[in-house]
């Protein structure tokens, strides 16, 4: 199987690998050789896989996960880090992307808000005329 994670910026991942185990909404799953085609939502998560004896990890921030017609594993993320220590990746980058997951949901939050605020404003200054019942 081919697996290539890709990023925005930079190809993370390119190369020949034996299994994949990766997580989604519904939980942890595992892909081998000969795997059916299918697409789903990666979750903050790391990605491990095996490549002869030795097993890499890879820490996403989130993504998408698509598995080919010829077994090759694309992952498309907004961010992607590379190690060979599971604890490290787990402990310090997936804290940092779930720290910055939750910024950028407070700073939606914060923006829609405004958004509301500057429409329920326009409309309150809108005045019906008195003679055709239309708005000015």
């Amino acid at each position: 199987m081919r697996l290539r994670i890709n990023t925005p910026l930079l190809v993370v991942v390119h190369e020949d690998i034996d299994s994949l185990r990766a997580e989604d909404a519904s939980g942890s799953f595992g892909i081998l050789p000969g795997h059916a085609p299918f697409v789903t939502s990666l979750a903050i998560s790391i990605v491990s896989w095996r490549r002869g004896g030795a097993e890499h990890f890879c820490a996403l921030r989130g993504g998408v996960l698509r598995v080919s017609e010829t077994s090759a594993i694309d992952i498309a993320t907004r961010e992607a880090v590379t190690g060979d220590h599971l604890e490290t990746l787990d402990s310090d980058v997936l804290a940092r992307f779930h720290s910055q997951a939750n910024i950028e949901r407070v700073e939606h939050v914060e923006t829609m808000r405004l958004q509301f605020n500057a429409i329920r404003h326009m409309v309150s200054r809108l005045k019906p005329r008195a003679d055709i019942g239309e708005f000015r």
